[in-house]
């Protein structure tokens, strides 16, 4: 009988977190089947806390249960609960001011801008930094550092699945299902494209693309130059795999429906497939 009382001290001393199919790739591996992670119960952790514990960002959970019953994430668990964890719906709701990328993200960043999205990213940027600037700006912050997304003071976040950068961009415009003006931005650093006359920048063309090429634009912030190049195809196939994946296509330009791919000097760096 006293072996039953402890067994039952033990179960009722412990708060049960469940996670569907779609989020357990963030638990332990030995946990991974069941789909559960069983912890202390602790008095002062709120349902956040311990679904966080449980290794779930917050910005992954599209709501939680507790026993069975809704309830926001400030609520209190109780010995013996359990928690279920719901995954975010798609689409959501962007924030008003665009996406801020981590610093591992950088191709990825390269390929929103290319279908029009608003996006900052640096390669320098450290954690506090990262959630000052989303904060200051409205950003949604993309990384794949579940940790980050945990910091109390970022309003809004998502863990960006996929290894390879096709991979990111298919769940980023799945999660959000963004409107896209393809090739309306600079995909050096983000600024707005411009038709420019073709005299205006003779003298910054290669011989060889002053003759094959008549219409070009330029970045208004950094003023790089593009223009239809050889990757025309391929940039073509991204932006039907992004519409594909629940984006929808906005209002687009005339430089856009030109289908520029290059750019001057930087080629490596415009180019979707780096």
């Amino acid at each position: 009988m006293a072996h039953g009382r402890g067994y039952l001290r033990r179960v009722t001393d412990r708060v049960v977190v469940r996670l569907p199919s779609g989020l357990r790739f963030l638990l332990p591996p030995r946990h991974r089947a069941s789909g559960e992670r069983t912890l202390a119960f602790d008095p002062d952790a709120t349902v956040g806390h311990l679904v966080q514990a449980a290794g779930v960002p917050l910005t992954e959970a599209g709501g939680v249960q507790l026993d069975g019953e809704p309830v926001p994430v400030t609520a209190r668990a109780r010995p013996g609960s359990a928690i279920d964890v719901l995954e975010v719906p798609r689409p959501q709701s962007a924030a008003a001011g665009g996406f801020l990328l981590d610093v591992g993200l950088g191709a990825l960043a390269r390929r929103m801008r290319l279908l029009g999205l608003d996006v900052e990213w640096s390669n320098d940027a450290d954690d506090p930094e990262l959630a000052a600037r989303a904060v200051a700006a409205d950003r949604v912050l993309l990384t794949q550092d579940r940790r980050l997304l945990m910091r109390r003071a970022l309003p809004a976040g998502a863990l960006v699945r996929g290894s390879r950068p096709d991979e990111q961009l298919a769940d980023v415009v799945s999660r959000f299902a963004p409107p896209l003006a393809p090739l309306t931005r600079c995909t050096a650093c983000g600024g707005a494209l411009a038709p420019v006359p073709k005299d205006e920048i003779a003298d910054r063309l290669e011989p060889g693309t002053r003759r094959s090429y008549d219409d070009f634009s330029r970045c208004d912030a950094c003023g790089r130059i593009y223009w239809k190049g050889a990757h025309a195809r391929r940039i073509g196939s991204l932006i039907s795999a992004a519409v594909l994946s629940g984006a929808t296509l906005g209002v687009t330009t005339e430089h856009s429906q030109q289908g520029s791919a290059s750019a001057l000097r930087v080629r490596d760096t415009a180019d979707p497939r780096t």
